[in-house]
């Protein structure tokens, strides 16, 4: 029984982590296309993709010079 759970979650675990690289984690990609010039500074120096995206933020590094990890632009609701 204990090799079959093993087995699961191994099987959890690897469809999990399945995907593409440059996805953002819970973010929209349109919420991470912000110009170089205008992102604010999400991270700390030397952050990697991951721990940035963990902290709910872009990571782009393609651009130097700019903060490779940003701030995503912020959904709005209308309400009335």
């Amino acid at each position: 029984m204990e090799a079959r759970a093993l087995w699961v979650l191994l099987l959890v675990l690897a469809l999990g982590s399945s995907g593409r690289a440059e996805e953002y984690i819970g973010l929209l990609e349109s919420q991470c296309a912000i110009p170089g010039s205008e992102r604010v500074d999400c991270g700390y120096p030397a952050i990697g993709k991951e721990d940035c995206n963990n902290r709910g933020c872009c990571f782009d590094s393609k651009t130097p010079g700019v903060p490779w990890c940003f701030k995503p632009l912020q959904e709005t609701e209308c309400t009335f």
